[in-house]
């Protein structure tokens, strides 16, 4: 009944339901606040019992070293590196850039 703006337009009423609201409002924001430290916190905690979040790796097909030394050489296109080794050319680039980041 307080929040109900269409009747006590007085000044009294007003002002009573700008307090409501602002007390609501607080209420709210600090809930917020708590529940984004309980779920740091259990992030951290998962992090430090070794849980790994995200999707887990997908493993470089058995073919990926040799087309990855055909495309360096010149031999195939980009494309045609990553339609056979059966993924994005993105995909393909950013793995052989890891790749040869690693070696």
């Amino acid at each position: 009944p307080l929040l109900d703006t269409r009747r006590g337009k007085d000044l009294m009423g007003t002002f009573l339901s700008d307090i409501v609201l602002q007390v609501l409002s607080f209420v709210a924001e600090n809930e917020r606040t708590n529940i984004r430290q309980r779920q740091a916190e259990g992030i951290a905690a998962a992090k430090a019992r070794g849980v790994r979040f995200g999707r887990p790796p997908v493993p470089l097909p058995e073919n990926f070293c040799q087309i990855h030394m055909e495309w360096r050489s010149k031999r195939i296109t980009l494309k045609e590196a990553a339609n056979a080794c059966s993924m994005p050319v993105g995909t393909f680039y950013a793995k052989a850039v890891r790749l040869e980041n690693e070696h």
